[in-house]
């Protein structure tokens, strides 16, 4: 897995996805999962569906 999100998008992901999960824990209930998906591709700087569309916010190496 090549990495294909960049750093200011892997922390935005990073923070909402936080964000998300905290707030449902605070409402008690599943859309907090939501945050899940995004926290996760934030800390590895991979996203599923930027490969599959062919997308990156990688600066070129």
């Amino acid at each position: 897995m090549q990495a294909n999100v960049g750093s200011l998008d892997r922390a935005v992901r990073v923070l909402l996805g936080v964000a998300l999960i905290a707030w449902g824990l605070y409402a008690q209930n599943w859309w907090g999962l939501l945050g899940v998906p995004l926290l996760l591709s934030g800390l590895t700087g991979y996203c599923f569906l930027y490969k599959l569309f062919g997308f990156t916010t990688c600066k070129a190496r």
